[in-house]
């Protein structure tokens, strides 16, 4: 019940929805937050651009078919050498990039920017709720299971009002010695005899989530597809979310995060930290693609970071808070083998306050188009999950 971490009102409602879709047959959108502010122009490099290569003496990524060069897309842009486990993804068209993309709110302290973009109103601190629990309240269906975070605690996307759980592992979902044991029994009785029903309500969906838990543990789960997951709380949070995508439990919204994206002192190029991070990144991605099998059909996986680096490198060797960053989608109905967005360009001219990569696509544009084209809500709702956001700008990214 604590797990749950919202007003037990929102399973009455979802209880009284007429809506119900066929669990096996629901979309499914995977977020992965990249906290810290990773260095999008080093994550998908911009090698067509010299003003790149000038302001980055030391950790620039080397151009495509040199020594450790970034790998390359389409003639101007190329994927950091960590992250070839995805180049399959970019030759089967099922992974897309859109660049030059995030928040034009200016703020570059990272708790601002990571409030903004999960609540998906930048710059208004009154929306307290996140954007994917928006969701989850305007498609009432009466599953507690819709909705889940992989997070030790539930992060700001998901919380509010509509049903979502977050847990540290499915294993560790469990009170009081495990869905069917007698403290849980025992509990069962006491919050059933509630008087408050819609509590009574909330207490029948947060018992049967830990029922449907409880059988999904009941047997080792055993990746499939050849997948080998980082050895990592990342890797181990993605194949999570494969098992209970797989079990078909209802399960609509996943969200995970990965950390230390933060560098500012001795980042690295081709090698050293980000490399690193973007190790565990692409093979987790690479995993739990092919540990979906033929659910990635209907699955669309997207990461985001709260803002970019600076386009020149530091004294250090690192890089500062930023603007603009990049976001990657991969899945089936991803339109991919393509790098969306408008580039603005390096040049001092260019850039934001002249020091960063200028934004020229909003991240609720992105948003919008995943809501839209792949969880299927009408765009007469938008305005409700993405709010003073009325006139989305089609990106591209999805096939719909």
């Amino acid at each position: 019940m604590v797990s749950l971490g919202v007003p037990p009102a929102f399973l009455a409602r979802a209880a009284a929805s007429n809506r119900v879709t066929p669990r096996s047959s629901r979309p499914l959108l995977v977020v992965i937050f990249q906290r810290g502010a990773a260095d999008g122009l080093n994550m998908v490099v911009p090698h067509a651009e010299s003003t790149y290569y000038d302001l980055r003496p030391d950790i620039a990524i080397a151009r495509p078919g040199m020594a450790d060069g970034a790998l390359d897309l389409d003639g101007t842009f190329g994927l950091h050498p960590r992250l070839q486990p995805l180049q399959p993804l970019w030759n089967n068209g099922s992974l897309a990039v859109v660049h030059a993309c995030g928040s034009h709110d200016p703020t570059r302290s990272h708790f601002d920017a990571q409030d903004f973009m999960e609540s998906a109103a930048p710059g208004d601190r009154s929306i307290r709720d996140g954007w994917l629990n928006r969701y989850l309240q305007v498609g009432l269906i009466a599953d507690p299971l819709r909705g889940v975070a992989v997070t030790s605690t539930m992060p700001r996307a998901l919380a509010g009002t509509g049903a979502a759980l977050s847990m540290a592992s499915i294993d560790e979902f469990s009170l009081l010695g495990g869905a069917h044991g007698p403290g849980v029994a025992q509990l069962k009785r006491a919050y059933l005899r509630a008087a408050d029903s819609e509590f009574q309500e909330s207490a029948v969906a947060a018992f049967e989530a830990m029922d449907e838990l409880g059988a999904i543990t009941d047997d080792r789960y055993e990746p499939t597809g050849g997948a080998e997951y980082p050895d990592s709380p990342f890797g181990q949070a993605l194949q999570e979310i494969a098992q209970l995508a797989k079990a078909e439990v209802g399960l609509e919204v996943a969200f995970t995060e990965t950390s230390n994206w933060d560098h500012h002192v001795n980042e690295g190029g081709a090698e050293g930290q980000l490399a690193n991070r973007l190790d565990e990144l692409a093979t987790g991605i690479e995993a739990f693609s092919l540990d979906l099998g033929t659910r990635l059909a209907d699955t669309v996986i997207v990461t985001m970071s709260e803002f970019g680096r600076t386009v020149a490198e530091n004294g250090n060797r690192g890089t500062d808070h930023g603007h603009g960053n990049v976001m990657l989608l991969a899945g089936g109905p991803v339109r991919g083998g393509a790098v969306y967005g408008t580039w603005p360009g390096l040049a001092e001219s260019d850039r934001y306050e002249g020091r960063d990569l200028a934004v020229t696509t909003d991240f609720r544009d992105v948003f919008a188009e995943l809501l839209t084209g792949h969880l299927g809500i009408g765009e007469v709702w938008l305005d409700q999950v993405l709010p003073g956001f009325t006139a989305p700008t089609p990106v591209g990214p999805l096939a719909f």
